[in-house]
């Protein structure tokens, strides 16, 4: 069985608030964005007591059985006892870019293996179990545009009037860009950051307005000190683009044009 993750962007981003256990609260529209995507083959395996993961496409930083598909699979063998699978993960979803790739990867493998193995598990059950692999798993279980809050684990359906025949997402990431997530958290400053307009308000206000009310709040902390990733989105205004923005805690950066 063969599917192609795909990656998301963020549509607004604000910092709302630090809760006891560490972690932020967020508000922010996941859209999902079907041309930049991962390949993900899983085939099941009859003479092993494990599962084996290959990695081809973008190098990752990661051990491969540390990655989020082998954490998916453990987690339906450990309740469902279901048996081993080869997995072979192509990737074309930059890491560590606010993409989320990795959690589509792990989103998309429990959905896989809930089919081939025929788990009966809902949507909403799968969202349960994709939660425990990542803030944003979950989002790429129905993989539709979302209104999330909490961790961004906290989703809502959205209808967004955005008529995709007569506009075009280009996503980008300056060369040698990085930005971590603990360095993005690190930098913000809650009592510095700027009043929001309601994010559910704004994003139903024509695009071309989006300029100037639906912000991502990380940029604060990012562009000082990553200033090709703000040079990029102020090139991709130049170039026409009717919004851009840096989406999650970067470094890709979008820009929606007209066709």
């Amino acid at each position: 069985m063969i599917t192609y993750p795909n990656c998301k962007i963020n549509l607004g981003l604000y910092v709302v608030g630090k809760r006891p256990d560490g972690y932020h609260d967020l508000e922010t529209i996941f859209l999902p964005v079907h041309e930049m995507h991962d390949e993900l083959e899983i085939t099941p395996l009859t003479t092993h007591h494990s599962s084996l993961i290959t990695q081809e496409g973008i190098t990752l930083d990661n051990a491969p059985e540390d990655n989020l598909c082998m954490r998916a699979w453990r987690l339906l063998h450990d309740e469902f006892d279901i048996p081993a699978v080869s997995i072979r993960l192509k990737k074309g979803i930059p890491f560590g870019a606010g993409l989320g790739g990795g959690s589509s990867d792990a989103a998309f493998t429990l959905k896989m293996l809930n089919e081939m193995f025929s788990l009966g598990l809902s949507n909403g059950d799968l969202e349960q179990r994709a939660a425990r692999l990542g803030a944003d798993c979950a989002f790429f279980i129905q993989n539709r545009p979302a209104y999330a809050t909490g961790i961004g684990d906290q989703l809502e359906p959205l209808e967004l009037k955005i008529k995709n025949e007569e506009l075009r997402i280009e996503i980008e990431i300056p060369e040698g860009e990085h930005v971590s997530t603990k360095e993005a958290y690190a930098g913000i400053d809650l009592s510095c950051l700027t009043s929001h307009v309601s994010l559910k308000d704004a994003i139903h206000r024509p695009i071309e307005e989006w300029r100037h009310l639906i912000v991502n709040d990380f940029e604060a902390s990012v562009f000082p000190t990553h200033p090709a990733i703000a040079a990029l989105k102020n090139d991709m205004y130049a170039r026409g683009a009717l919004y851009a923005s840096m989406t999650g805690s970067g470094a890709a950066v979008f820009g929606i044009f007209p066709r």
